[in-house]
């Protein structure tokens, strides 16, 4: 696996022992990325207003063979965008819950009835359920899928680890569907899931962007429509565009098999209700 050197924390390790024209190259560089990866020596010397040989002095004091390599580093890092080297744009709690608010009105109008009837009949006639999520709001999302679905009367079992999912999708029946959780639909092991999956004849249900590789492998798409805001310090409003879809595929679900789902529920309240107690209108599972 190739790893990509991180340029930015380079320079600014190195920071302290360079000399006061290099840091000048230095200040010019991490304010702005796309600039120096792009220009010329000649251009970033002027801009630094020190020579040509300083900006050649200054790539070896961070690592670099010579100044290509430099320039190939910085445009690597320059596809990041340049709010994760800037001072961060503040986002005040209003804004937060307008970012929240704006994400669940865009994905009210993404849901596709067709879609959701049809994965509940993929879902129901499954012989087991396979969850996959990789990554931050992914993984937690699928243990929250696997929340929902069992007290449905569904068989299925979660896993984030590569491998175990890989194993598990080889394994796979024509029976079998995979419900996998990547907002970017890009992330290599989950693709090689799905296509472990489609390989054996399973289906994949997929929580992901509609311009995916991932949303082009699944047979259904519950589609996130997310771009994330220059607050880089805001959490990611993503979460709920994956849980408001899951949310309304559990309910459809639910009154589709309405007298199952109400014995379970049921069942599961009286149980919790005896070990904690307290009011009749506590959640079903903290």
């Amino acid at each position: 696996m190739i790893t990509h050197v991180d340029i930015v924390s380079q320079i600014y390790n190195a920071l302290p022992q360079l000399r006061d024209a290099e840091k000048k190259v230095a200040r010019v560089i991490t304010e702005n990325l796309t600039f120096s990866a792009e220009a010329s020596i000649t251009e970033l010397a002027e801009v630094a207003e020190v020579s040509e040989a300083t900006i050649t002095r200054f790539a070896k004091s961070v690592g670099c063979r010579n100044v290509r390599d430099l320039k190939v580093k910085l445009a690597q890092c320059s596809t990041l965008g340049q709010r994760f080297v800037d001072k961060p744009v503040l986002s005040d709690t209003s804004n937060l819950f307008s970012a929240i608010h704006q994400i669940l009105n865009v994905h009210q109008n993404l849901i596709c009835e067709e879609t959701i009837e049809n994965v509940i009949t993929t879902l129901v006639q499954a012989r087991q359920i396979f969850i996959f999520g990789s990554g931050g709001s992914s993984s937690v999302m699928a243990l929250e899928a696997q929340n929902r679905l069992f007290r449905l009367g569904l068989s299925c079992v979660v896993h984030s680890d590569s491998l175990m999912g890989r194993m598990v999708a080889s394994v796979l029946q024509p029976t079998d569907v995979l419900v996998v959780f990547s907002i970017t639909g890009r992330t290599p092991e989950v693709l090689d899931l799905a296509s472990i999956t489609k390989q054996y004849g399973g289906k994949v249900v997929a929580f992901t962007s509609a311009d995916s590789p991932l949303s082009e492998l699944a047979d259904f798409v519950f589609r996130v429509d997310t771009s994330e805001g220059d607050d880089i310090f805001r959490p990611t409003t993503s979460r709920y565009a994956l849980m408001v879809q899951l949310d309304v595929l559990s309910m459809k679900l639910a009154h589709s098999r309405e007298e199952l789902v109400r014995e379970n529920l049921r069942r599961i309240k009286l149980n919790l209700d005896i070990h904690r107690g307290g009011s009749e209108r506590q959640p079903l599972g903290d």
